[in-house]
């Protein structure tokens, strides 16, 4: 699918042309219109929750640079995307280092999963000074990729937590979810802590020393604390249920839909909502209600329903 730019280097910077800010709230092509209103029922999905749960109140806490470190920042396309993990963040890293490598890359797949994650790949929004960051935030294209809030959560545990290559996450997660969770736990079990079961993943998510003690890792953390949505105003939110077409619409907005397409693969090990069904058969009623409560503002804001396999309180 992907053509090389024939121009090389020109593909980064498009001055001169209009940014994919001004292309998004007054689009010059039709095809583009139609995709926009979409866009803008879901920002007022978004305004309506921050400003029904109050959260965007006036004692609003200003934004430290630590809350900008999920921002990716593409210079030549003035745009930022707040990376969610679990939701295609990996393959969106990849078409940033395309955006930003300046002819450095072409086709996102060739690089390296591993890559993407370098952090000194791309460059985020808490490496600037306050004037640059509030420039950026005011005048670059901002977009988000969000998931059904519990189907991330089982893709997030089935990949920390089943692999056994994921040695740093059950030593660092896993043994303290067994010693805290798991009666009678097995010295070996309290070593590796690579069996953890689903339901004690949940059972220390819904802990409050768990809430207490330090901010969630980022696989389930929620994309509310994540990428701060009631304090910077995205432009876009994509959605992974329709992840191509959200996507490739970026992409034409920014003005590289020409010669650069959002990978896609089937990926046959992928979370689906079946799975998710099966994985809570086992998680009380109780602790379905705490732990939809965890997530309830993820659930409303990027407007998914309560699932119906939940038997809460």
């Amino acid at each position: 699918v992907m053509r090389r730019n024939p121009f090389g280097m020109d593909i980064c910077c498009r001055k001169g042309s209009r940014s994919p800010l001004q292309e998004l709230y007054n689009p010059t092509q039709v095809s583009l219109s139609s995709t926009a209103i979409l866009h803008q029922i879901r920002r007022d999905q978004v305004t309506d929750t921050c400003r029904a749960n109050s959260v965007s109140s006036r004692k609003r806490r200003v934004l430290t640079p630590n809350d900008l470190k999920h921002l990716v920042v593409d210079e030549d396309h003035e745009m930022i995307y707040c990376y969610v993990p679990k939701v295609a963040c990996t393959n969106w890293k990849r078409v940033m280092m395309v955006l930003t490598g300046r002819g450095k890359y072409s086709d996102p797949m060739e690089i390296p999963a591993n890559e993407a994650h370098v952090s000194s790949n791309l460059k985020t929004l808490n490496q600037y000074s306050i004037p640059e960051i509030n420039h950026r935030l005011k005048n670059y294209m901002k977009f988000l990729f969000v998931r059904e809030p519990f189907e991330r959560l089982v893709s997030a545990y089935r990949n920390k937590f089943t692999q056994k290559y994921n040695t740093s996450f059950h030593k660092r997660y896993g043994t303290k979810i067994v010693r805290r969770q798991r009666k009678n736990a097995t010295q070996e079990a309290l070593r590796k802590g690579d069996d953890v079961k689903f339901e004690e993943f949940v059972a220390y998510l819904i802990d409050p020393h768990t809430q207490r003690e330090e901010p969630f890792n980022e696989h389930w953390q929620t994309v509310y604390s994540l990428c701060h949505p009631c304090h910077i105003h995205y432009d876009l939110i994509g959605k992974y249920e329709t992840l191509e077409e959200d996507s490739n619409y970026i992409l034409q907005l920014a003005g590289v839909g020409s010669y650069l397409k959002f990978p896609t693969y089937a990926k046959s090990t992928r979370t689906t909502d079946e799975m998710t069904t099966e994985f809570f058969q086992n998680i009380s009623s109780e602790h379905q209600t705490q732990l939809y409560e965890v997530y309830k503002l993820d659930f409303l804001m990027f407007n998914y329903s309560v699932p119906s396999y939940l038997k809460m309180e």
